[in-house]
């Protein structure tokens, strides 16, 4: 997994605050960019794949799934936080997790113009950078009024979805936004204290889930079930805090 993000690292930071870098727009009622740095991010963490686990499955965002003939799956997303890393903001991340059929198990959230790594899962979560390695542990504060709340779009999802959101950013002590698979990292680092967010795909949560997990936090959708196709997310640093945040999120 560390090889992976090693070689997303090498092809991405020559394309960040470069200005050749074009994008593709994905969307026909928005704007979903793809860029040089996205496809080719993918394709060098699916040929190191190829090569050293070649019957594992593989579902990124940008290329074709391949089915999984081991019973694992990679699940990756070159570049969390398109947008972000076209205007040149260090908020973006790579993501890879390893799944099998309970879910990811494994996960990494890189950051690799600031040269931090957030790995959980298998006994272990750490985060490594400018500040050396430490165990990564999620946050202990149990009243939802003195949570910080992220979210990455302030126009998160449908009106009604909106409308829940609001229930808890009125209730919390602070809401951030904008900061992509980042703020997960925050969570699982002790910094934050809940994400909420709608319309993700598995790729944006999966290797989220698996570090936050490993550091001691829970995510579940808005129901508090396992992550599906609702693209719910609630992410929390404890049991306390996601209990009340469902509540207000279900009115």
């Amino acid at each position: 997994m560390e090889r992976l993000a090693d070689e997303a690292r090498d092809v991405i930071l020559p394309w960040f605050r470069n200005p050749v870098l074009g994008a593709a727009n994905k969307s026909v009622d928005g704007f979903d960019p793809v860029t040089q740095a996205d496809r080719a991010a993918e394709e060098a963490m699916r040929a190191v794949l190829q090569k050293v686990r070649p019957e594992d499955g593989i579902l990124g965002e940008e290329l074709a799934s391949k089915p999984s003939q081991s019973g694992f799956t990679w699940i990756i997303d070159p570049i969390d936080g398109t947008r972000g890393f076209l205007a040149g903001t260090p908020c973006w991340g790579v993501l890879i997790a390893l799944a099998d059929e309970n879910g990811p198990f494994l996960g990494v959230i890189d950051q690799p113009y600031i040269s931090e790594r957030f790995l959980g899962g298998l006994g272990q979560a750490w985060v490594s950078g400018p500040q050396g390695r430490k165990d990564l542990r999620t946050g202990d504060r149990s009243d939802l009024q003195d949570a910080v709340l992220f979210t990455t779009f302030p126009e998160i999802g449908t009106q009604a979805e909106r409308d829940a959101f609001m229930r808890v950013s009125q209730t919390v002590r602070l809401t951030r936004y904008g900061m992509d698979c980042y703020a997960y990292a925050l969570l699982a680092a002790g910094h934050v204290d809940l994400v909420i967010e709608a319309g993700l795909n598995t790729y944006d949560i999966a290797a989220p889930i698996a570090v936050i997990e490993a550091a001691g936090g829970i995510v579940t959708d808005w129901q508090g079930q396992p992550f599906g196709e609702s693209g719910q997310v609630v992410a929390a640093a404890n049991k306390a805090l996601h209990a009340q945040a469902l509540e207000l999120l279900r009115g």
